[in-house]
This record gives structure tokens, C-alpha cells and sequence, in this order.
């Protein structure tokens, strides 16, 4: 088995997962209609723990399925990346970048900042997961949909996007291979720039004599180098904001968030749960939760029995 079979039968059982339940943990379902309104504004805060508790879970499932043991095992390498990789004897080492999705939040929070220069061999691959409790805002946790696309995508994607000099940069790594493992560095970052009109117009003209494809971006040490030019001789600033998977228009991940939203789940579209949800509107979030959801008042006696 080489890397990309080991890739594509991982990807496989990762498909299979949508529906399945996590036994992690049971929200229990709302005693009344304003304690239902003010867990759906408080759900989200949970998606970090469970998000990572279904990571965890996610590599336990993988290393469950014969066909992987004759070739190696699947190991978590937090907080290294890709944060799961496959250790046997297949080179180079497939790995993956496994991201849980709430989609009742506003957007894909993780980044994804590693330099193209990562991927050369294409063995390393995102995994996003999106899931819901099982009724929207309680129950267990459900994988809704899964998307797997090739990191070198990502990437790519992702300074495609961004890159626009002089405004906007796109910078590797400083070569670090020298260093101990725990001190190499691998993440792009993203610069703004903060100069002047005029100075603007400076830049623009060095750029204008990289040529046609100087403003086409490369993670080459030649094309960092005219950029580094840049950064030194004008002002920038760190863009804190920099390579949110949700807005680096990659196609893959575009295509799964429409079929997210578009699944129907306890009456309506994820979609329109969202954005429900997200409206502060309470008096139509009432009327969905007590429709869609069967949750009632409850008398305290039944309550406390």
C-alpha cells in the first residue's frame, strides 16, 4: 500500500461517518422553551471541547478498521502537523488535518497556514467534519457531512487568495531546516500594507519589473526574496486574520459548506437553523424550537420529580 491508497481508504471510512452518533457526551433536552433559547445561544461555546473530543475519536475509529493494520497505525502528533499521522511502513508518512465544524457558527474557524512547500509529495490531506447534537441543540454529537481534500489544495487556495503585492503579501517560512524539530517553522503569514498613497505607487512600480507573473504567487526562495524586498522597505502590518479556512474560497470546501446548509434537519435546511439562530429574533426562534423541536413548558412539579 502507497501513500495515496492509504489516503483514499482513510478518505473512505471517513464518508462513511456521516450520521454516525459520538457516545462523548448527551445535552439533555431543555425543560422549557427559554431555557431552549438560551442554550441555542450558548450551543456553540461547546464546539471547541467536543470538536476536539471528535478529532480524538475520529483517529480511535480509523485504527479500528482491519484493512490499515497490516501497514501501520494512525497516531495523534498534537501539537505537530498535520495533527494525525500514518505510522508503519509506507513513505512518505500519509497524514491528515482533522477540523470539526459547528455550522450553526457564523463560519469554519480553523486555519490552515502551512507553506505549499509541505505538500511536495501530496501526502497530506484535510479532513473536515461538520457536526450538530442530534436535534439541533441537544442530544449527542452527529457527524452531518464529511469533506476531505488535499492539503497542497489548501494552500494553494489559500495564497492564490490572499497574495496581491505590494498591497497585499504572502510570506513563507524563514529556512529553518537547521534548527531542532520542535523550532522549525512551516506557517505562511500575511502582510497588509500600511505605507502611504505614494509610497503605494512606489511598490506597485517594483512589482510591475518582477514582469507578467511577478504578482502570481510562488513559495520559491527567489520570489520570497523580492517579497521580503517589500516588507523591509515599506510598512506592513501581520494580518491576525490571515488563512481562516472559511474565506479562502477553496472549490471543495465551498461545495461542502452549500451541502451542509442545504441538508434538512428537524424540519429546516441547516441553513436556515443558522441563520435563525443567529438572528436574535426570539420570538420566531420560539415558535421553531417548540415546533420543530416538541419543547414545551414544564410544570415545576414534574420537574423536581
Amino acid at each position: 500500500m502507497n501513500t495515496q491508497e492509504v489516503i483514499r481508504l482513510a478518505s473512505h471510512y471517513l464518508d462513511g461517518l456521516s450520521g454516525h452518533i459520538f457516545d462523548l457526551l448527551d445535552i439533555s433536552k431543555p425543560i422549557s422553551v427559554d431555557a431552549a433559547v438560551n442554550l441555542s445561544k450558548v450551543i456553540s461555546k461547546l464546539s471547541p471541547l467536543l470538536g476536539n473530543l471528535i478529532e480524538f475519536n475520529t483517529v480511535e475509529f480509523l485504527n479500528k478498521q482491519d484493512d490499515f493494520s497490516e501497514f501501520g497505525k494512525w497516531q495523534r502528533q498534537d501539537p505537530g502537523f498535520p495533527d494525525t499521522i500514518f505510522v508503519g511502513n509506507v513513505q512518505p508518512i500519509p497524514g491528515l488535518e482533522i477540523k470539526a465544524w459547528f455550522p450553526l457558527a457564523t463560519e469554519i474557524t480553523a486555519r490552515f497556514k502551512d507553506s505549499q512547500n509541505h505538500f511536495q509529495f501530496d501526502q497530506t490531506y484535510v479532513a473536515i467534519l461538520a457536526w450538530l447534537p442530534e436535534n439541533i441543540i441537544y442530544g449527542k454529537p452527529r457527524i452531518i457531512d464529511v469533506c476531505v481534500v488535499s492539503g497542497l489544495s489548501v494552500a494553494a487556495a489559500r495564497d492564490n487568495h490572499y497574495h496581491n503585492p505590494p498591497d497585499y503579501l504572502v510570506l513563507e517560512p524563514e529556512d529553518t531546516t537547521q534548527r531542532t524539530a520542535n523550532l522549525q517553522q512551516t506557517n505562511t503569514n500575511g502582510y497588509k500594507f500600511q505605507g502611504s498613497t505614494q509610497e503605494l505607487l512606489e511598490a506597485q512600480t517594483i512589482v510591475e519589473l518582477w514582469g507578467s507573473e511577478g504578482r502570481i504567487y510562488k513559495p520559491t526562495r527567489e520570489y520570497q526574496l523580492q517579497l521580503r524586498e517589500l516588507l523591509t522597505r515599506y510598512k506592513y502590518r501581520l494580518d491576525t486574520n490571515f488563512a481562516k479556512m472559511d474565506r479562502i474560497e477553496h472549490p471543495g470546501i465551498e461545495q461542502f459548506k452549500q451541502r451542509v446548509f442545504n441538508i434538512e434537519m428537524c424540519g429546516m435546511k441547516i441553513g436556515q437553523w443558522n441563520r435563525l439562530l443567529s438572528s436574535r429574533k426570539e420570538e420566531r426562534i420560539k415558535q421553531a424550537l417548540q415546533t420543530y423541536l416538541d419543547i414545551k413548558e414544564e410544570s415545576i412539579d414534574k420537574i423536581l420529580d
